[in-house]
């Protein structure tokens, strides 16, 4: 027969081995858990770097041949520096879209500017006619049918590549005319060593030939970027200072590349013959 002390001795035994062997299944757990952390976030790094060198001004959806901003990794948002900008200009965002590429109309051997006027200031661009017909005669087109106005300029890149991105009345990088126009002046002298220095007006396109549509992105300091995105303007020294102002103010995800903090509105773009 067991003793009372033999007995207190056994249960007590087992109270032990029971509290080991929860110990070791929690250990275990713990370790899985960990792993797959550990799994899931190497692959969010791993893709946002894929995202960020192969995607640097391509389209959201691949399916809308006009579109240009690539979806880019969230990072914890920063504080927000004081928004330089004023309130945007009362008015709606024209809705029309177009089949085909407007016929030509201009004058290919006479000068053009393209004047934005935006809630952060003036940026004039002398546009590059002879050179890139087909674009200049969009822009012209679009900026008469009003197509840019009351539009955002709906993404920012402060690390790596230095541009604004404008031109789609979605304000989501998603939008367009309803029509392409095909890749232009990608031989431009400026286009040394693979780099868009500052100061370039150039289209966006979907990675693909010959689908630029409306959105476009304004370089601000020197970007490494490979010639497939046609330049078709020059920024003034007063549009670049606009720019910098800008990009001061940072964008909304903390990671380089997101929506400008800033509230960049074109409230009128005009283009004139000079």
């Amino acid at each position: 027969m067991v003793s009372q002390e033999q007995r207190r001795r056994q249960l007590a035994r087992e109270k032990f081995l029971r509290q080991q062997q929860r110990r070791t299944s929690a250990r275990r757990k713990a370790n899985m858990r960990n792993s797959v952390i550990a799994s899931v976030l190497g692959v969010v790094v791993i893709g946002s770097v894929a995202l960020y060198t192969t995607g640097v001004l391509k389209n959201d959806d691949d399916k809308k041949t006009n579109a240009s901003a690539d979806v880019t990794p969230s990072a914890a948002p920063t504080s927000k520096a004081p928004d330089p900008c004023a309130k945007p200009a009362a008015g709606s965002i024209e809705k029309e879209t177009w089949k085909k590429e407007p016929a030509m109309s201009i004058d290919t051997s006479a000068k053009y500017t393209m004047k934005l006027a935006t809630t952060c200031g003036d940026i004039n661009i002398a546009l590059k006619t002879s050179a890139a017909p087909h674009t200049v005669n969009s822009f012209d087109f679009l900026a008469g049918k009003g197509f840019f106005d009351h539009t955002k300029c709906h993404r920012l890149t402060t690390n790596g590549i230095y541009v604004l991105q404008c031109g789609d009345p979605t304000g989501v990088g998603s939008g367009g005319p309803g029509y392409t126009i095909p890749d232009e002046n990608l031989k431009d002298a400026s286009l040394k060593g693979n780099k868009y220095p500052a100061g370039t007006v150039a289209m966006a396109n979907t990675g693909q030939k010959h689908t630029g549509g409306s959105q476009f992105f304004l370089v601000y300091k020197d970007s490494p970027l490979p010639p497939s995105y046609t330049p078709f303007g020059t920024i003034d020294a007063a549009g670049l200072k606009v720019l910098d102002k800008i990009a001061a103010a940072g964008e909304n995800t903390g990671a380089g590349d997101g929506a400008p903090n800033a509230t960049v509105v074109i409230n009128k773009a005009t283009v004139t013959k000079s």
